[in-house]
C-alpha cells in the first residue's frame, strides 16, 4: 500500500503545482529510490489527460561523468536535453539524493565547464517559463542520506518533509491556497516599495527593488514552498551582509560567508571555510557577482536548518539572497548559469522598506 502522504504529494504536484491538463507533454525526472513517488505522479498525470514520460538517472553515473568525461564531453550540449526543454509543457523533478557529498572531490573547474555548457538550456527554460509555455516543479522524496545530512532519523525526516509540504494534511491543496492568500498581502505591499534596507549586528545592506515584481512562491515551482521574492536592480546593492548558515553548493560547504557589495557587484568575499570555492563560484561568468534574488522565507512549518536549500531557503523568519541568475518574471535582467542561495536568520534583525520598519524578529509587521 502506498503511503497516503506520497499519494497526497503526487496529487498536489499534478493538480495544484503544475495543473496538468489534457494534452500536456509531461517529463518526470527521478532517481530509482524515488520510484514510489514517481509512479504516483505518473498515475495522476495520466488521469489528468497528460502524456507522462519518466526519465531515471543515477547519482553514481553522474559522479562517473564528472570524473571521466573529457573537456569536449563536459562542454557538450545534449540535443536530447535541449529538445526536452523546448517541447515539454511540464517538467517535474524529484529531489531524492543518495549522497549529497557526491561531487565534493571533483575539481570545481570541471563543474564550471559543465555549468557554462548548460547556458543555452537554462536560457530556453527561463524564457519559456516567463512566456507561460512551460510549468515546472521541484518536489522532494525523503531518503536516509538526506535525513543524515539534516541530522535527523529517517522516520523523523520523512515526517519533516511531508509536514513542510502540507502532504500530511487532509487537504494539501487547500493548505497551499491559504498560504497563497497570506503571502498575497505581502506581495501587494512590496510591489510598491523602491528600496530595501537590511540591518542586524553584522549586516547593513541597501538594495533597490524599484520597478521589480515580487513573486508569491506558494507551491507552484517548489515543494515545499513558502517565500516571497524578487530580483533586485542589478547595480543597486551596496553594503555588507553576513549569512547565518553555511552556504552549500554542489556538495561543498562554505561557512560564515560575508559579502561586500558596491554598485551591485561583489567586491569582497570572505568565508572561514571554503573561501577558494566561493571565489570560483563568483568567477563562473559575468553575472555571478551580482544578485539575482532577494527573498523572505515564510514557511513556519520549517524551523530548522537541514543543509538542503530546497527546505532551508523557506525557513520562516529568514531572508536569503542569491548571486547569479535573476528571474525574468520578476523583471530580473541578470543572467548566469549559477544561482546560489545564501540564508540569513532574521529573528534578531530588521528590514526597512523606503525607511519604514516592515519586518522584525522574523515576521512581517505589515
Amino acid at each position: 500500500m502506498v503511503d497516503p502522504r506520497i499519494s497526497n504529494l503526487a496529487r498536489l504536484v499534478v493538480k495544484y503545482s503544475t495543473e496538468i491538463r489534457d494534452g500536456d507533454e509531461v517529463v518526470i525526472f527521478s532517481r530509482p529510490v524515488a520510484i514510489p513517488l514517481a509512479r504516483e505522479i505518473f498515475r495522476e498525470a495520466l488521469r489528468a489527460g497528460g502524456y507522462p514520460h519518466l526519465i531515471l538517472s543515477d547519482d553514481v553515473s553522474e559522479e562517473i561523468f564528472f570524473k571521466e568525461a573529457s573537456e569536449k564531453q563536459l562542454k557538450h550540449v545534449s540535443p536530447i536535453r535541449k529538445a526536452i526543454v523546448e517541447k515539454a509543457t511540464v517538467l517535474i523533478s524529484i529531489y531524492s539524493e543518495l549522497n549529497l557529498r557526491m561531487l565534493n572531490t571533483i575539481n570545481p573547474e570541471r563543474l564550471k565547464l559543465a555549468a557554462v555548457a548548460r547556458t543555452e538550456i537554462v536560457r530556453i527554460l527561463r524564457e519559456r517559463e516567463a512566456k507561460g509555455e512551460l510549468r515546472w516543479v521541484l518536489v522532494p522524496y525523503p531518503t536516509p542520506s538526506m535525513a543524515q545530512e539534516a541530522g535527523m532519523s529517517t522516520i523523523d525526516f520523512e515526517d519533516f518533509v511531508y509536514k513542510a509540504c502540507y502532504a500530511n494534511s487532509e487537504d494539501p491543496i487547500a493548505a497551499w491556497k491559504k498560504m497563497h492568500e497570506t503571502q498575497k498581502k505581502y506581495v501587494e505591499f512590496l510591489n510598491k516599495v523602491k528600496e530595501i534596507h537590511i540591518v542586524s549586528s553584522d549586516t547593513d545592506l541597501i538594495l533597490s527593488v524599484e520597478g521589480r515584481k515580487w513573486i508569491n512562491a506558494d507551491g507552484k515551482n517548489n515543494l515545499p514552498d513558502g517565500e516571497v521574492f524578487t530580483s533586485p536592480v542589478e547595480d543597486s546593492a551596496n553594503g555588507v551582509i553576513k549569512f547565518t548558515y553555511p552556504v552549500i553548493h554542489q556538495g561543498v560547504e562554505m561557512k560564515n560567508v560575508k559579502l561586500k557589495f558596491k554598485d551591485g557587484e561583489v567586491v569582497e568575499a570572505e568565508a572561514s571555510e571554503g573561501k577558494e570555492f566561493l571565489r570560483k563560484i563568483l568567477e563562473t561568468d559575468e553575472g555571478a557577482k551580482r544578485l539575482g534574488e532577494f527573498a523572505f522565507g515564510t514557511n513556519y512549518n520549517i524551523r530548522r536548518f537541514t543543509r538542503q536549500i530546497l527546505f532551508d531557503e523557506k525557513i520562516g523568519g529568514t531572508i536569503h539572497l542569491a548571486v547569479g541568475m535573476g528571474f525574468p518574471e520578476a523583471g530580473g535582467k541578470n543572467f548566469s548559469v549559477i544561482h546560489v542561495d545564501m540564508i540569513k536568520d532574521m529573528r534578531e534583525g530588521k528590514v526597512y522598506a523606503d525607511g519604514e520598519l516592515i519586518y522584525e524578529k522574523g515576521k512581517f509587521l505589515i
